[in-house]
Order: C-alpha cells, then structure tokens, then sequence
C-alpha cells in the first residue's frame, strides 16, 4: 500500500503551536489559581512538560505536571487480544481544588480525554479541568472540545494526523498520511 505524507508542521512550527498554547494557558488562568498540568501518555507528558517550561517563564512561578495513563478506563479496553502494557499514573500533586490542564497531542473522538477525566476524578475533585490539545480533529464521538488548540485539521477520516516528538520518535513534526498506515509501518488506530 503506498502511503503519501504532508507534513503540517516542522520543528520551528511546533515551537510557534506550544508558544500560543503556553499564552493561552497562562492568560486564561487567574493568578491565585493552583494550576497543574496532566499530561495523557504518552505523547501528551512530553508536551505538558514543554508547555509547564514556557508557562513558568511567563507567570514566573513552577508549574508541576503529572501523567495520566488511561489504558484502564478505555471503554474499548475488552477488544484487545491481550492485557494491555500499563505505563501508570504519576500525578506528584493534589488533584483536589487544582486548576488543572489536561494536555493531549491528537484529540479525535474525545474517548481518550473521557477516560483521562475519569482517571484524575478518582484521585480527587479538581477545581477544574480544561483540555489543551495540539492537534484537534474530528468528528467527535462525545461532546468533548479542547479549550485551547494548536492546529485544527477537520474532520478527513481518511488522512490520519499523527504527532511525532523528539522524546519519543526523534523529531518534531505533525503528519497527515492518505491511508492508515502508521508512519512507522504499524495499522493506525485512531485516537480519541
């Protein structure tokens, strides 16, 4: 199957998206709030962490970040063959009245962000989650809209968008591809 690539974006245009999400962040959020940033595994960790950095230099003051893995609160988690690989939560703050952020690479249907919410409500009530997402894509599947987007790329079922970053694959870089093919040869699974 042949596959045909579009980049988006490149490293530069990356830096450009984070910079805009980090003033929306910052802007959108009152002073005295306790804001906290959560990450969803796993691209979405590396991105929190980017996006706390620029955040703290803007309202200079430390912005903790956590990591949520949702693998246990999917709604589709009986399909899989086998037992899926856990990479744990690692939220090192209190949920409980925390103005928190949740940041994700690719928000599609809004079952990912539905099964964060539920993971992070079990560790206490925040104040507030709002969610932040680099790339926004539909159509959705629950009535979940990122407060604050990067990039929206519509609702083209058949281009799959994927986020690659240096943490994890090396580069940066968002890629809409014509099949389903994952970039690196595997089936794509949307996600959600």
């Amino acid at each position: 199957m042949s596959r045909t690539e579009t980049r988006l974006c490149d490293e530069a245009g990356m830096n450009e998206i984070l910079d805009q999400i980090a003033d929306g962040i910052a802007s959108s959020t009152k002073p005295d709030a306790r804001l906290r940033l959560i990450g969803i595994r796993t691209r979405g960790v590396s991105l929190a962490r980017r996006l706390a950095e620029r955040i703290a230099a803007k309202i200079e003051k430390a912005v903790p970040v956590g990591a949520v893995d949702i693998t246990l609160y999917r709604d589709d988690l009986s399909a899989f063959p086998h037992w899926p690989v856990l990479f744990g939560t690692e939220i090192p703050f209190e949920v409980e009245g925390a103005d928190l952020f949740l940041v994700d690479d690719v928000v599609f249907t809004g079952r990912t962000v539905r099964a964060a919410i539920n993971a992070i409500c079990d560790l206490g009530r925040p104040a507030r989650i709002r969610l932040a997402a680099l790339v926004n894509r539909g159509p959705r599947e629950l009535p979940i809209v990122p407060d604050i987007t990067g990039l929206d790329v519509g609702e083209d079922l058949s281009r799959p968008v994927f986020v690659r970053l240096s943490e994890v694959d090396g580069v940066d870089e968002i890629i809409q591809v014509d099949d389903t093919a994952h970039p690196d040869g595997i089936v794509a699974r949307p996600r959600s």
